[in-house]
């Protein structure tokens, strides 16, 4: 039988392709309708920008130029050296300086508040995905341990944990446990999304370990390893394979929460883009930017996820 139209594979990236771009076409004639002006050529000095250093005269005296030197013969007879090079002067061999007179200056390429937020966002996420796959396996093997205490006490973690938002979570550690314990909203901000995402990395976890084949577990028991052994060697390689895509998924949604963090004045990515846009009067270019940047970091991360299951598929581990 002949391939339908729309099954056909170039003809749907073509039809998703006009898609998008009649959505463009009708964001845009939106946009224009409320009169806004655009202003995109302020974005690139919010990545980066030049910023002038100045070498400039302790005292008031001559200024000789020696090579890559300009000496400053101050009247107290002081005499002070600076190295030039790579300085465009601003004063001649014998001029007479006064104090705070600025000799040379040179332009340094510093990064910008995108790119500083940008590095918070991604040291909180990283630091954060650690620390809660930690919690979330320590939580899943509790609940199967056997051992009811420990059941009970992970169970009624995750209950809690799951069952309240992470704004809510975010504000108690930030005002009462950072408080009580004098912690930096920097690590405030960390163990809050570390303990919600721990619970829900725990319970996947859980159920990939539960979902290896019983017969693995009397296969190593045949073979005398112990109850952390089999765990370690057996049971945890197999069950994140299993639990790997819903786990890059979780960590996915760590990073575009990490944003709520802001609200405890961490300077992210998204506290940085409301500071420029109360500074620019700029939303529309501001966040659109900040969304983009959200979007690399996430597709980044699912690219990885992709690649590690692959491989683990070809050869059966990390």
């Amino acid at each position: 039988m002949r391939e339908s139209i729309f099954k056909n594979k170039k003809t749907g990236l073509i039809l998703a392709l006009l898609f998008y771009i009649g959505l463009g076409y009708f964001l845009y004639q939106a946009a224009s309708k409320i009169n806004y002006t655009w202003k995109w050529d302020m974005i690139p000095k919010y990545f980066v920008y030049h910023q002038k250093e100045p070498i400039t005269s302790p005292c008031d005296g001559k200024l000789e130029i020696k090579g890559d030197k300009a000496i400053v013969i101050c009247e107290n007879k002081k005499i002070y050296t600076f190295n030039i090079k790579g300085y465009k002067l601003e004063f001649k061999n014998g001029d007479y300086l006064y104090e705070d007179d600025e000799i040379a200056y040179k332009s340094v390429l510093k990064p910008g508040p995108f790119l500083m937020g940008l590095w918070v966002t991604i040291k909180i996420s990283i630091i954060s995905m650690v620390i809660a796959f930690i919690i979330g396996l320590i939580i899943a093997i509790m609940r199967l341990s056997g051992i009811p205490a420990l059941d009970y006490i992970g169970s009624v973690y995750v209950t809690v944990i799951r069952g309240t938002p992470l704004l809510v979570q975010l504000f108690i550690f930030y005002f009462i446990v950072a408080t009580i314990f004098n912690l930096p909203r920097f690590w405030a901000g960390v163990m809050s999304l570390s303990i919600f995402y721990g619970a829900y990395i725990a319970e996947i976890l859980r159920g990939a370990i539960q979902a290896v084949d019983k017969g693995q577990h009397e296969a190593a028991k045949s073979l005398g390893f112990n109850a952390w052994q089999r765990m370690y060697y057996i049971i945890l390689p197999q069950a994140l394979r299993k639990a790997l895509p819903a786990l890059v998924g979780e960590l996915i949604s760590l990073i575009k929460d990490s944003s709520l963090v802001s609200i405890i004045s961490i300077t992210d990515l998204t506290k940085v883009g409301r500071e420029i846009v109360a500074n620019t009067f700029s939303p529309f270019e501001t966040w659109l930017t900040v969304a983009a940047l959200y979007l690399m970091l996430t597709s980044i991360l699912s690219f990885i996820g992709h690649k590690l299951e692959k491989r683990m598929k070809v050869k059966g581990g990390f």
